[in-house]
């Protein structure tokens, strides 16, 4: 019989998944581990390897449709093994009852689809059944913060009923208040609501198209790919390169809206990691070794996710995506901060030290934020990425799948995202908790920083 390939669950809340590409093609031979499909879920995107090898036959999902966990997609026929017919492919779910709250009527279609499909393949596990309603919703529903969520469902609030007033109509936590507010006003003549004011981001400011900026330093051996955090950009790891080995051959990645890379507008962390996967795929020329600082962390472990085999070692310093806790007011602070004057106490909150960041290190990371639009674009991907002044993306799933030796340097003074947060890093990752660092391990100690990353890609 054929080797049924199914939709996996890839994330404790995982209902399904949106299928991104497909690696091979219909009638194409495959070998067990080989990258098979891309997906793409609420939080991240991954690779998904083939369960064995043989002919990929009777594709049942194209690029862009959503599946649901345990359905099937495809299957792999064994070398000379007889093609029959295609499959029925996953039977739809069962109409909704008329009523509103069909709870009990999808609780029996769910049970009448486990007898079906157990009656004609005793041996296969069931695919969960999902109701129209529950797919449409978590296909098309309202972008909605979480907070704003938890509100609406507290109060019986129907998001869909609501308008966003955050970037590409988010619906926010003060847009969900606003309606409770109105319902529990005087039914007599009520006052009317004042317009929310628009978002402090809300300037003038075009998209660019084209592919984010790479430099490279040339050496010997594996090369370093680099990826900075929010509101940096690839100057910001001049002080480790000057510790790490001359000859190791050096590959820095700006982030959309982040140094000589493209202003782009960005619809999520999910958006966010394929940018960089893509500008990855067309830069890499084989296994390298990656290490990435805060939100660049998050991407760099996301990156190692979803192309597991092209990454030797992974660094992390101070990862996002490991708690929800974060200084949303600094990351504001710092991406809206028009004058050096109004940049440098917030980026003192950046190192342990009251002195680590000087008026003139402020005077020049104003330079290259001196663009109106680039800070406005940071600031709207600051409200997408940490909406309420939380991390709206959970990378702990994806660090526990992570092969490749890994390594996480945290400053025990950080005063952005809590040390605490390390904790969360399975037994196989090797912690480094440094005394009397912040944020920015790799500029505030940057000859230890830079001492441990070579004992790891040297191992």
């Amino acid at each position: 019989m054929p080797t049924e390939v199914i939709m996996p669950k890839v994330d404790m809340d995982m209902a399904s998944g949106k299928l991104a590409v497909w690696h091979v093609a219909e009638g194409e031979t495959v070998k067990k581990g080989a990258a098979l499909f891309d997906i793409e879920t609420d939080k991240a995107a991954m690779e998904v390897e083939a369960p064995a090898s043989g002919t990929l036959h009777h594709i049942l999902a194209a690029p862009g449709v959503s599946v649901p966990v345990g359905s099937p997609v495809a299957y792999i026929y064994a070398e000379g093994e007889a093609v029959g017919p295609a499959p029925a492919a996953a039977a739809p779910a069962a109409a909704p009852a008329p009523a509103p709250a069909a709870v009990a009527p999808v609780a029996e279609a769910r049970s009448e689809a486990v007898a079906s499909t157990s009656a004609t393949k005793p041996e296969a596990v069931a695919a969960p059944v999902v109701s129209a309603p529950v797919m449409a919703e978590a296909a098309n529903g309202p972008r909605a913060t979480p907070v704003a969520r938890r509100l609406a469902r507290e109060d019986g609030i129907l998001l869909a009923a609501l308008s966003g007033t955050g970037p590409n109509g988010r619906i926010q936590r003060h847009d969900v208040e606003a309606e409770i507010a109105r319902r529990k006003a005087p039914a007599v003549a009520p006052a009317a609501q004042p317009a929310p004011s628009a978002p402090a981001y809300a300037l003038d400011w075009t998209p660019q198209a084209g592919d984010l900026h790479v430099t490279t330093r040339k050496g010997n051996g594996v090369p370093l790919v680099l990826v900075h955090g929010f509101a940096a950009d690839s100057a910001g790891w001049m002080a480790l390169e000057r510790a790490l080995p001359r000859d190791l051959p050096l590959v820095r990645i700006d982030l959309p809206s982040h140094g000589r890379s493209p202003l782009r507008r960005i619809g999520g962390f999910a958006e966010l990691a394929k940018a960089l996967v893509q500008t990855f795929d067309r830069i890499a020329e084989g296994p390298v070794h990656l290490l990435g600082h805060s939100l660049g962390g998050a991407l760099s472990l996301a990156l190692a996710d979803i192309r597991p085999r092209q990454i030797k070692t992974l660094s992390l310093i101070a990862p996002a995506g490991l708690g929800p806790e974060i200084d949303g007011a600094a990351l504001n602070g710092i991406a809206r901060a028009s004058t050096a004057d109004s940049l440098a106490p917030w980026l003192k909150r950046l190192t342990a030290r009251p002195d680590g960041i000087s008026h003139d290190f402020a005077k020049a990371a104003m330079l290259a934020r001196i663009d109106p639009a680039l800070r406005a674009a940071q600031q709207e991907l600051a409200e997408v990425l940490f909406p309420d002044g939380v991390q709206a993306f959970d990378l702990t799933a994806a660090l526990e799948r992570v092969t490749a030796p890994t390594l996480m340097v945290w400053g025990r003074d950080d005063r952005i995202l809590p040390w605490k947060q390390a904790l969360a890093a399975p037994g196989g990752v090797a912690l480094h908790l440094m005394r009397g660092v912040g944020h920015v391990p790799h500029m505030e100690d940057p000859d230890a920083v830079a001492a441990l990353i070579g004992r790891h890609i040297r191992a």
